[in-house]
């Protein structure tokens, strides 16, 4: 293809697991497109689904399921579906109440429903309907809830896992346990590698070395799609030193001759690594016994409750504490983003550390 027809062509690109159309200004060169051209096959549409976090595709494919079924209800057809249609159902969604928590949705599951609609239409090879006037319905909801002093108006933030309440839940922790052990493994290498869930339990006994400074723990950090060696010093105590928690739990392990595969398993209430999984005579989950985002998030959250803590708790409090912690010790913005996989830049990086900041860099102070 020439240099100009490259500048012509109509690009493709992917953004936020949503296929975009650009098309160039430049008009002097002519180019045919045929229905090869727009069409994905279903390998390349798997690809696609791949790239997404498996929350993220668990949590569109409900939002669609809902809107299909809304559509169905209304006599439209969801499939390509209209802006209007996109419209109202974006006014329905601020009226309707949730099975689940008896109140409409608040403006962020809503921006979360308009995404899933985008991106299905994209796997079905659709054009995405535009969106532009259910955004202005969905910018005055919340302006609404704002007025009303509605909580929905604000975005849920996990409560950050702070040095002190990082200390009182593990306090709760039976570490005599298997299921003790890996417990406390998972607070402590959460919190001193910044981890999400979802790359902490993807850790592997292979991706942990300990050196005599401490772990190395190799990552792969799915937001900047890299892996990134992190290291984790010894820490000053015994009972909070990530290098020593996991190293219990790898000892534990191996007597239980387990010194391969996930680092993070399943334990059974006998207190033993839990066999695979069965339906139907069928192997379901992972064969190995590693634990889902979901399970080791539900750690976090039994915890924070065993220890007595309020607020919201979840898997990404490790990850927030983290840094709001960091930052209150002094550390630069570079090296706290650097270690926890953040990209340059990343919004909600700055978010945790203005919350650090909040008292020890105030502007009113001194005035």
């Amino acid at each position: 293809m020439t240099d100009q027809a490259l500048r012509s062509a109509e690009l493709v690109v992917i953004n936020r697991a949503e296929i975009v159309a650009v098309h160039t200004t430049d008009k002097t060169a002519s180019v045919i497109y045929t229905s090869v051209d727009h069409t994905l096959s279903d390998a390349a549409r798997a690809a696609v689904e791949a790239g997404m976090p498996d929350s993220t595709r668990r949590a569109y494919t409900s939002d669609w399921t809902a809107f299909e079924a809304w559509c169905a209800e209304q006599g439209r057809v969801s499939l390509p579906a209209t802006p209007q249609t996109v419209t109202e159902y974006v006014v329905h969604l601020t009226v309707a109440l949730s099975a689940r928590t008896d109140r409409p949705l608040g403006p962020s599951s809503i921006e979360r429903a308009l995404a899933s609609i985008r991106t299905w239409h994209t796997f079905a090879d659709e054009t995405p309907p535009q969106t532009k006037a259910a955004r202005k319905v969905l910018s005055g909801y919340r302006a609404q809830l704002s007025r009303n002093h509605n909580p929905a108006a604000q975005t849920r933030k996990a409560a950050p896992a702070e040095p002190d309440a990082l200390r009182a839940m593990l306090a709760t922790v039976d570490r005599t346990t298997l299921a003790g052990m890996r417990d406390a493994a998972l607070l402590l290498l959460g919190y001193a590698c910044a981890a999400r869930v979802s790359e902490l339990v993807a850790l592997d006994i292979s991706n942990v070395t300990e050196t005599s400074d401490g772990l190395l723990v190799t990552i792969y950090r799915r937001k900047i799609k890299t892996f990134t060696e992190v290291a984790v010093p010894y820490g000053r105590v015994p009972a909070t030193c990530p290098v020593r928690a996991v190293r219990a739990l790898l000892a534990a392990m191996a007597d239980a001759e387990r010194t391969r595969g996930p680092l993070l398993v399943r334990i059974d209430r006998h207190g033993r690594i839990a066999p695979p999984m069965m339906r139907k005579g069928l192997p379901i989950g992972d064969p190995e016994g590693r634990m889902t985002s979901g399970a080791a998030a539900d750690v976090v959250t039994r915890i924070a409750k065993a220890a007595g803590l309020e607020g919201r708790w979840s898997g990404h409090s490790l990850r927030r504490g983290f840094a709001t912690a960091a930052r209150r010790a002094g550390a630069s913005l570079e090296r706290i983003g650097r270690h926890g996989g953040w990209k340059d830049g990343s919004t909600a990086l700055l978010g945790y550390l203005e919350e650090g900041d909040r008292w020890t860099d105030n502007p009113v102070s001194g005035l």
